[in-house]
């Protein structure tokens, strides 16, 4: 059973009089439970496959099916829910929000799903912030960590509602290889426990031994060599 399935995906990008073709007719089938790895080189297109994917950019042109659902037709509203229950983000660039402790930033998405008891909700996220080894730091806030403690956190943050689908933009960047390691071992076993779908776009070759499948995409494409 595929969870997500693309066909003739394209995204354009005006950049002055300029238009940028950030992907020119991808086609790809992902089937639920599957651990993906997209490698390409930077400017590939890698991270607007992956922003497209979640709904945070809308193609400019073709089909987006996440679990049956068409992503280019859903309502604003209708695909932030859909980010909100079946989605879990890992950025580059953390987006994690400057006023909460560790805790709070991974408490984040189960507070606005509404259904847990906050005992409950405090209990995962300290469970997420001990696996992913900043027990230590979870009253600290972002400006208080280093950017591979911040990169946990926003790992704890995007498992804590055990999501269908786990989007991670590089996700192993900030780390070093012991953390990193620990990371892509704590996703493997949620991958094999619950079924989880990961997506990992990524350059880091290490990467490539937790992939069931490997997609590699070039100027926009998907390189079938």
């Amino acid at each position: 059973m595929n969870i997500i399935e693309i066909r003739g995906l394209t995204k354009d990008y005006a950049l002055g009089k300029t238009t940028v073709r950030a992907l020119r007719g991808v086609d790809l089938e992902i089937a639920k439970g599957d651990l993906i790895t997209i490698m390409g080189p930077s400017g590939s297109g890698k991270t607007t496959l992956l922003n497209v994917i979640g709904g945070i950019d809308m193609a400019t042109s073709g089909s987006v099916r996440i679990a049956g659902r068409e992503l280019t037709t859903l309502r604003d509203r209708d695909v932030t829910d859909l980010r909100l229950h079946s989605m879990g983000f890992i950025f580059q660039t953390f987006n994690l929000i400057p006023v909460l402790t560790a805790t709070e930033n991974v408490e984040f998405p189960l507070l606005l799903q509404k259904k847990l008891p906050r005992r409950e909700i405090r209990a995962k996220a300290e469970k997420l912030l001990d696996e992913v080894g900043l027990t230590e730091f979870r009253h600290h806030r972002p400006s208080e960590l280093s950017g591979g403690q911040r990169q946990r956190v926003a790992i704890a943050r995007a498992l804590v509602t055990h999501p269908d689908i786990v989007l991670a933009d590089e996700p192993t960047a900030n780390l070093d290889s012991a953390n990193g390691e620990a990371i892509l071992q704590l996703m493997k076993e949620m991958n094999r426990r619950e079924q989880t779908t990961f997506l990992f776009s990524t350059h880091d070759q290490n990467v490539l031994k937790y992939a069931r499948t490997v997609v590699r995409i070039k100027d926009g494409r998907i390189d079938p060599s």
